[in-house]
């Protein structure tokens, strides 16, 4: 299951992470959001142990996606070493995030 971020978790779990982490900014009310829900948790689950997936609600935290530069939703951003390395806008297919993510992992 996808851990859910805060304003105050973001640091620790997603810039001090070891693994690469894997961030959903998304919204309740966001349609293409609530359709690539189920795609994240998949891939939560499918890569465990290999990297986090975590969840942030932009209108909880806010401040957390204008720093990255969120500016429509879904927006999936993939961390290695808290840095931004890959970012993908919109309601995506599985294979475009697992070609994102797969280059970031270790083998």
């Amino acid at each position: 299951m996808a851990t859910m971020l805060t304003t105050e978790n973001f640091e620790q779990e997603v810039l001090q992470s070891d693994l690469p982490v894997l961030v959903d900014f998304w919204a309740q009310w966001c349609g293409p959001c609530r359709m690539l829900g189920p795609t994240i948790e998949e891939l939560s689950r499918e890569y465990q142990g290999k990297m986090k997936v975590c969840k942030l609600n932009v209108d909880e935290a806010g401040d957390v996606a204008g720093k990255y530069g969120v500016m429509s939703i879904p927006t999936v951003i993939l961390f290695s070493k808290g840095k931004v390395m890959q970012q993908s806008v919109g309601a995506v297919p599985k294979e475009k995030l697992i070609s994102l993510i797969e280059p970031y992992l270790k083998v």
